[in-house]
């Protein structure tokens, strides 16, 4: 027991907690590894079997408890094999991760050789199933006898078995435990016997070398030669010993950062390689340049046969598969490919998801990185010779370094006349600097050792300073672009158990307003990461660490962020979006060099352990069975075992006085698990129990994490758009932007994906949601009902058919495409859940499609799901209106005249011209005696106005138009443009034409009940009949909100600004308000007589508008030409103004029209566009 005590106590400070060998149990025998995918036509040797824990030391470590079943899977991860001494294969070396629940990391390092069988139970056993095989064989194929000769004489021979020596470790010392279970292998192996039994070795690297404090150097020794290890200082960067440069050739640069990019954004990355390693370093590395942000979801690097339905998760995943030799991508069928990021490592290319938004200076960034890897000498002719990696590597697409910089330099050195050039250039202080940099990064590869350093040395010293080179660049553009994220952090909770407790209600980072504080180009990335897991987890950390310490990521990112200050005081040139280099280079490749050049520390050399005589031989090329009676125990000496066991008492003691002034542990936990994530307790399945109740349960925490999520996002939703609805209301401050409305409503289409592609049978396509309705019946539709109770046909509302418009948009080349903008259009007709509910009515094809576990089976998760869908019918969304800008979309027009004072049809010849806010149909001549007709346009976004006029032609042309009714198609959406006006000569103002202005129809059948909010109506054409007359307060007060409602849309992003139409000319407008203003007090019947010609000289020319039209058209352009000001010093100084207006008009009150001018010059800061509907074609 008090061995036992010593080990559980010194475990925190170990440099290795266990050392553990793998391989074949001669006691069980042969065991077919079914799990792994078992092929029993295939050749025994080809086939994979189980392999075992054969051993492990110690048998326990209190700190991170074995777990034999992840560790023994991880080990062999295609199970064991056999292969016959004729077939040669070289020792390899792979790693892995182990993460468990609360997402602590456990690291193994494995050496994988082949090992003569001895055991004649065994080779008895493979005999068998090679004569099992051949009989087999004979019956189906009757072979040559030539080829039964070759499968009795391989299995004849003698065989080899896999095996593995593994070192689990707390912390990431890759090259450090290669190089050892390297030497301790080539032990076994070598003509001579070590200096020592291997037992003294294994037990000196797990009980007598210690952890390398932060900031210091340790060497310990191998069996052979030293090995020296370095732990950056608690200031840097976090230790990442997995080789950067080989993930970046492997990938080529571009690639690389695109995946990178994707893994911000939590989508599924799957990584794909033959090579367990290559898997291993590609995702490391990834994940290390997360610096300060870290991975929140399921991450297996390696991802073991018998685990494939682990690529089932419904959840944002980082997994490496094993490629089987001679498979290509077109044979690997996935579950789920929507959301994927594919990458194929060793053919070098990646497969990106659709609307993937780039990194933020991307080409900048790239030639940055480019730099740094030329300056050590990576480009096309360096790293791997093989021919793939060259064709690779000249291969442009890749994004990797072209071929030319160091073809350039060879040409240099060996022309005369150029290097001459040359010097000269160097002598009159001329500096080639792309010349010296090839020239550089060539010396790097060949320049003379220092210090007495090995090759290797050298070789791991240069990858070193590569690596931290690398990721500086990397965390120097987060601290760029998250300089001043402090400043958007909202602290609200007194304590940290209070914050716990609400953390799902608080709103913890004001995102509205650190968007609009970013540049441009950067806001198509940077919306959609803060809305991702990592991002939120590091704001949470930001929060608690004002009541605990802060956690270290955090630490380091704001030590940089406060460094930089000092050097960069905040100024507006941080917002712009030019390219900030990273200036600490030098300083960090410095920092690990000098720290390697002095060992700070040596840990204990190897020596005898007391173990009895004969104890500690081994036959060669066969690794012994040590002595577990001296390996399951630590020494009782050791120094730094009784100063860490000291110190861990003193902590546990700390740590009861002050338990009762805490949360609870427990119930903290619960709290964090609930709060930080909602994928955060799926994020590590378990990988040592594969029975049918565990793998039941992973999938049950799956849909209910998907339910979850279901409600999070629906809610955002619903709250950031009510929050904008009560701004248009005149109420609060706008928490929401379009980009980041987009960005939600791009969330709920990859939830959707994921829920149709969990617990899929059989893909059919990218898209599980798009293929899904194709097994459905014809179409099948009913009408709703009409928009209008006057003339306006109903609209079919059909799944169906609008799954037929999306299909017919050739903009759209995808499945995944189509199924986000049939999402889109089906929230924009707020039919999102009664069209799911529908794919989802037939529960037959629903079993036929899903297997049991799969969310869609669930049915009290899925009656929660659709509802929680069905409360988004409570806003109005255009988000397929906004974002499809190009497509031809069908409109139907009615005009409803007012049959009781006119004629229902006209002699003339009418026309109308329908405005949007993305463009105008042109004048359309409408049939005689036809009051609808319907017409195709590219896609005119919400309509904002309608011209409607005729030639006057006829003994009936007169017309008296109610409303003009305009509905699109494709979305349902209806716009009443009201009238109540008539058109024609000698009647009202005598107009032939008017301009107006339109309001969104509110649909009212049984479908659309329980709106309690919705967004406010567009404002309409006023009204021709006012019967209150405003007073002079409520005259001035309506021209000011007129006024602050088009600065306020100025003011906005540009593609959220709406329609200025509306604000120029609609009800509440500007136009409306100056129009009281000119009648408050008037006098005479005519405002437009001839003593003010002087300003509507030009209208002689417009003889199809009236009175009222004329009026509105001398606003809008004096508005436009910033000629309002002007106008009105001359009106006032005209004597007939005497004559028109009582002694009490505003226009005669100088302190008013003084007060009107200088609240009409504010609108001379923003260019005012006008529509070709107002305009007419004048310019002043």
């Amino acid at each position: 027991m008090s061995g036992s005590s010593a080990v559980s106590g010194a475990a925190p400070c170990r440099f290795a907690h266990y050392f553990v060998i793998c391989g074949i149990d001669t006691e069980t025998g042969l065991e077919p590894d079914e799990l792994a995918g078992e092929n029993f036509e295939q050749s025994p040797l080809k086939r994979t079997f189980k392999s075992k824990v054969l051993a492990r030391y110690p048998e326990n470590v209190e700190w991170n408890p074995f777990d034999q079943d992840a560790v023994n899977m991880l080990c062999m991860p295609k199970g064991l094999s056999f292969r016959t001494q004729a077939d040669q294969r070289e020792p390899r070396f792979h790693s892995f991760i182990i993460t468990k629940e609360d997402g602590s990391r456990t690291y193994g390092f494995v050496h994988t050789f082949y090992e003569e069988v001895t055991s004649p139970q065994i080779c008895s056993a493979m005999q068998t199933l090679y004569q099992m095989h051949n009989a087999e064989h004979a019956s189906t194929n009757a072979p040559s006898s030539s080829s039964s000769s070759s499968s009795s004489s391989s299995s004849s021979s003698s065989m080899d078995s896999l095996a593995t020596l593994c070192l689990i470790t707390p912390i990431p010392f890759m090259h450090a435990c290669r190089h050892f279970l390297s030497q301790l292998h080539r032990a076994v192996t070598a003509p001579t016997a070590p200096p020592l039994p291997l037992e003294s070795y294994v037990h000196n690297i797990l009980y007598e070398v210690p952890l390398p404090a932060p900031g210091r150097t340790l060497k310990f020794h191998g069996v052979y030669e030293p090995i020296v290890c370095q732990r950056p200082g608690l200031g840097e960067l976090p230790l990442a010993d997995f080789p950067l440069a080989e993930a970046f050739t492997l990938l080529g640069v571009e690639n690389l950062v695109q995946v990178f990019t994707c893994t911000l954004l939590e989508m599924q990355i799957l990584l794909y390689s033959q090579d367990y390693q290559r898997l291993m370093t590609v995702a490391e590395g990834i994940t290390t340049l997360l610096f300060p942000f870290q991975w929140q979801h399921v991450y297996v690097p390696i991802l073991p046969a018998s685990l494939l339905h682990f690529l089932d998760a419904p959840v944002p995943y980082l997994m490496g598969l094993q490629s089987k030799e001679g498979t290509d991508r077109s044979k690997l069928e996935l579950p789920q490919e929507a959301n994927l990021c594919f990458v194929d490592i060793d053919n070098h290319y990646i497969e990106l998801p659709e609307d993937f938004p780039h990194f933020p200076n991307k080409t900048e960034f790239i030639q940055e990185l480019s730099e740094v890897l030329l300056s050590f000498g990576i480009s096309a002719n360096a790293g791997r010779k093989t021919v793939a990696l060259r064709q690779l590597e000249d291969d442009g697409r890749n994004g990797n370094l072209a071929g030319e910089e160091l073809a350039v330099l060879e040409l240099l050195q060996g022309n005369a006349t150029l290097e001459r050039l040359q010097a000269l250039t160097k002598r009159t202080g001329v500096t080639v600097a792309r010349v010296d940099a090839l020239r550089a990064g060539v010396k790097a590869q060949v320049t003379d050792r220092q210090g007495g350093r090995t090759a290797a040395e050298e070789e791991e010293l240069r990858n070193a300073k590569l690596n931290v080179q690398l990721r500086e660049v990397f965390a120097s553009r987060f601290t760029t672009m998250f300089a001043d994220y402090e400043a958007f952090v909202i602290q609200s909770a007194p304590d940290l158990e209070s914050w716990l407790t609400n953390r799902e209600q608080m709103h913890n980072f004001d995102k509205a307003s650190f968007l609009s504080d970013q540049p441009e180009p950067y806001l198509p990335f940077l919306s959609h990461f803060i809305e991702t897991q990592m991002f939120a987890t590091f704001i949470d950390n930001k929060i608690m660490s004002q009541w605990e310490e802060k956690e270290p990521l955090l630490r380091v990112f704001d030590a940089r962020i406060d460094k930089a200050r000092l050097y960069n005081v905040r100024a507006p040139s941080l917002r712009s979006s030019s390219y900030q280099r990273c200036s600490i280079l030098k300083e960090s490749a410095q920092a690990i060099e000098q720290r390697l050049m002095k060992i700070d520390h040596t840990a204990i050399h190897p020596h005898l352990l007391d173990m009895k005589i004969g104890q500690g031989k081994y036959e060669q090329g066969f690794f012994p069975k040590l002595q577990a009676d001296v390996l399951n125990t630590g020494p009782t000496n050791n120094k730094w075992s009784h100063r860490t066991a000291t110190a861990q008492r003193r902590k546990d003691r700390h740590r009861q006085q002050t338990e009762h002034l805490n949360l609870d542990n427990d119930l903290k936990e619960k709290y964090m698990q609930e709060a930080r994530s909602l994928g955060k307790n799926l994020r590590q399945p378990k990988l040592s129990d594969l029975s049918p109740a565990v793998i039941a349960q992973t999938n049950w925490k799956f849909v209910e994490g998907l339910l979850k999520e279901c409600r999070m996002k629906t809610k955002r939703m619903l709250v950031e758009k009510m929050g904008r609805e009560a701004v248009e209301l005149g109420h609060g401050e706008a928490n929401i932007t379009g980009l980041e409305e987009n960005t939600l409503i791009a969330s709920l289409c990859d939830l959707l994906e994921r829920i149709w592609s969990h617990g899929l049978q059989v893909k059919q396509g990218k898209s599980a949601l798009w293929s899904h309705p194709a097994a459905l019946p014809g179409p099948r539709g009913e009408r709703r009902k009409s928009d209008s109770s006057i003339s306006m046909p109903s609209l079919r509302v059909s799944l169906i058919q609008d799954m037929r418009h999306i299909q017919s948009m050739s903009e759209i080349k995808t499945d995944v495409g189509r199924a986000r903008a049939w999402i889109r259009l089906s929230l924009e007709k707020k039919l999102l859940s009664q069209h799911l509910k529908q794919l989802l009515s037939r529960q037959a094809l629903t079993k036929k499609l899903y297997k049991r576990y799969a969310f869609l089976r669930c049915e009290e998760e899925k009656e929660q799901f659709l509802f929680h869908l069905l409360s988004l019918n409570a806003v109005d969304y255009f988000c397929f209106t906004s974002v499809f800008t190009t497509i031809m979309i069908p409109y139907r027009v009615v005009i409803i005249p007012i049959k009781k004072l006119s004629n229902a049809m006209t002699t003339s010849n009418p026309w109308v011209c329908v405005s949007g806010e993305l463009g105008d149909s042109g004048i359309m001549q409408i049939p005689k005696n036809v009051l609808e007709m319907t017409f195709d346009c590219q896609n005119l976004g919400k309509l904002t106005t309608v011209q409607l006029g005729h030639d006057n032609a006829g003994l009936l042309a007169k017309w008296l138009v109610d409303c003009v009714m305009v509905r699109n198609e494709i979305t349902g959406h209806t716009y009443r443009f009201p009238c109540g006006r008539w058109l024609g000569k000698g009647v009202d103002d005598g107009s032939l034409e008017r301009v107006l202005i339109g309001e969104l129809v509110v649909p009212n059948g049984e479908e659309d009940s329980g709106r309690g909010c919705r967004t406010p109506p567009l404002q309409r054409s006023p009204s021709q009949i006012r019967r209150i007359k405003p007073t002079s307060a409520q005259i001035q007060e309506a021209i000011g909100e007129a006024v602050n409602n088009i600065v306020k849309h100025f003011h906005k992003p540009e593609k959220e600004r709406g329609s200025l139409t509306v604000l120029l000319c609609g009800e509440n407008s500007l136009v409306t308000a100056l129009e009281q203003f000119f009648h408050h007090g008037f006098k005479s019947a005519r405002l437009f007589q001839k003593t003010v010609n002087y300003l509507i000289w030009f209208f002689k020319l417009i003889k199809n508008i009236g009175k009222d039209g004329k009026f509105q058209l001398l606003v809008c352009l004096g508005a436009r030409d910033r000629l309002l000001p002007q106008w009105l010093p001359l009106l006032v100084e005209c004597p007939v103004i005497l004559r028109m207006y009582e002694d009490t008009a505003l226009l005669r009150d100088r302190t008013t029209v003084t007060a009107l001018i200088g609240v009409l010059e504010t609108l001379h800061d923003f260019p005012i566009t006008l529509e070709s509907s107002l305009v007419k074609g004048i310019d002043l």
